[in-house]
């Protein structure tokens, strides 16, 4: 979950774990780009780029594998250390090896056969890697079989070659909190300027695509945890439907809002993934609202004439603000109109303001229900969250250093899911899907649109996130609406990213819109990895 936006809303093995330290470069460089991490054979390549030079015999899946394997070394670990990967995978060759061996007797699975892939530590992979949340608490937890989604990512061929840092329990610990930090994994840093905050949760996904050590990564999200740090680091994001994706064998927080998603550099590598980890979990009931209404292959829908004739919702409060914000959004808005759309200024954001608050209280009791189910799952020492609570309040130096657990004792002092208070907090976020609904029909509108989330903060492990303004998130989080978001622009070498939100299982039609502003307007840039931000003389 992205704190920073959610209470602005609501009113490893084989790895050295990260120093917190930011000093990593010489002053004198600190603005100056580091091309020698620029240069990379597979900077900025693509799934169909990536099996074109499988079929011609240029690569196999295990040479990309090496390939990746080294970047992580060389970027994540010895050079600019953004510290995305928080484990790796002991048997990602083998992995790869397998997939070569299938491509040379005649047998490819489909369009991610042998491409490496990243994916967050709180989704279960029932091999030698750990799925911990980032907690020192739940170091040695291994899964005894993957989540219903990795099943799929394996049937369809992808090379797991590791799993990401992100935000301790998916930054819901503390009020508190540093997004990208994590007891066990340290602090991830964003490429584009390395003492900036990569946004979280899913910070570790979100670093690693941008800074190309690896093809694909995928994310999870419960209120912005896949749009804010796709935003932030340049790249697409798609927070599906809630159904869409199962979330068996997920570390949850909200059996309401939680999916999993994609994070990719483009929307077509991004529709690849989306489609190959659908279909049916009997282990997740809400995937059964899925059946007729999702895709194996969302490719079919992506046409660079996706938004002619097409009516988008403006966000109104967002064209106010930063200037540097709301010059790169309208901009956007102006690319949307010469593509073929006609806009229609919209108050999303003001229109859910009552409905807000009770968020947290869901999220509360959610969280307390699933993760004891989930710890009951596995076999760990910890065995609920009072235990949870319990280990970081003894280990107090290494676990919360910078922080403490204040959202964990809430969650833990909540009752059940039959408690008045939840029930009725339960209702009121729902209702923004009726509210959504009838804003968009209102005004004849395909999508709503505004700017995803504001520019990476600066990392502050003592104060913890602080609010940049700007967020979209909050609308399709409690909704369960698909949310897409698409690289839009920068500020002073910062990116920034537009949202294309929706109804239910409408992620064909937002993907269409979403490729047509991505093919016309060609803002994502590969990251500098620039040590700091440091303005220029007046004089210079």
């Amino acid at each position: 979950m992205n704190r920073r936006n959610f209470l602005k809303n609501t009113s490893g093995a084989g790895l050295t774990l990260a120093t917190i330290s930011l000093g990593i470069y010489n002053e004198a460089n600190a603005s100056t780009p580091n091309e020698m991490f620029v240069d990379f054979d597979l900077n900025e390549i693509t799934i169909t780029e990536l099996q074109q030079k499988m079929i011609a015999g240029n690569q196999s899946a295990v040479s990309l594998t090496k390939m990746y394997l080294k970047r992580i070394k060389e970027i994540d670990k010895n050079g600019p250390k953004i510290n995305a990967v928080i484990e790796l995978n002991p048997d990602a060759l083998k992995i790869a090896e397998a997939m070569d061996k299938e491509r040379k007797a005649g047998r490819i699975r489909g369009q991610l056969h042998g491409i490496p892939v990243l994916i967050k530590d709180n989704i279960n992979t029932g091999d030698a890697m750990m799925t911990t949340a980032g907690s020192l608490a739940m170091k040695g937890n291994i899964a005894s079989k993957d989540a219903f989604i990795v099943t799929k990512l394996r049937e369809a061929g992808a090379v797991i070659i590791g799993k990401t840092n992100l935000s301790e329990w998916a930054n819901f610990r503390s009020s508190r909190s540093t997004s990208g930090w994590s007891s066990r994994g340290g602090q991830t840093r964003c490429p584009y300027i390395l003492d900036r905050n990569p946004s979280g949760s899913s910070a570790g996904s979100g670093a690693a695509t941008a800074a190309n050590l690896c093809t694909i990564a995928i994310g999870t999200e419960t209120d912005g945890s896949i749009v804010s740090p796709a935003s932030i680091n340049g790249l697409v994001g798609i927070k599906p439907t809630v159904g869409l994706w199962s979330r068996s064998g997920i570390i949850p927080i909200s059996n309401t809002q939680d999916t999993a998603g994609p994070m990719a550099r483009t929307v077509r590598d991004a529709a690849i993934l989306l489609g190959a980890l659908t279909g049916l979990d009997n282990a997740d009931e809400i995937t059964k609202e899925s059946v007729g209404k999702s895709y194996k292959d969302y490719t079919t829908f992506l046409d660079k004439d996706g938004l002619k004739g097409k009516r988008i919702g403006i966000e109104k409060s967002h064209l106010r603000g930063h200037e540097g914000i709301v010059a790169v959004f309208k901009e956007a808005i102006q690319e949307l109109t010469n593509l073929g759309a006609s806009i229609v200024e919209v108050d999303l954001i003001k229109s859910l303001e009552e409905i807000g608050n009770a968020e947290f209280q869901v999220l509360l009791y959610e969280f307390k229900d699933g993760l004891n189910s989930y710890l009951k799952s596995v076999n760990g020492k910890m065995k609920s969250l009072e235990d949870v609570i319990a280990f970081d309040k003894l280990n107090e130096t290494d676990a919360m250093p910078y922080f403490k657990q204040e959202t964990l004792i809430n969650s833990q002092l909540k009752g059940d899911l039959n408690s008045k208070e939840y029930i009725d907090a339960l209702a009121k976020t729902l209702s923004s899907r009726k509210i959504i609904a009838d804003l968009m029909s209102k005004n004849n509108i395909d999508s709503l649109c505004g700017v995803t989330n504001g520019l990476a903060g600066c990392i502050d492990l003592i104060n913890g996130d602080y609010d940049t303004g700007f967020s979209l998130s909050q609308p399709a989080a409690i909704s369960g609406f698909p949310h897409i978001t698409v690289p839009m622009g920068f500020v002073q070498e910062l990116p920034l990213g537009i949202s294309f939100i929706s109804t239910a299982y409408t992620e064909s039609k937002l993907l269409g819109m979403a490729y047509a502003y991505e093919q016309g307007s060609k803002k994502r840039k590969a990251p500098k990895f620039i040590t700091s931000f440091k303005p220029k003389s007046p004089n210079s």
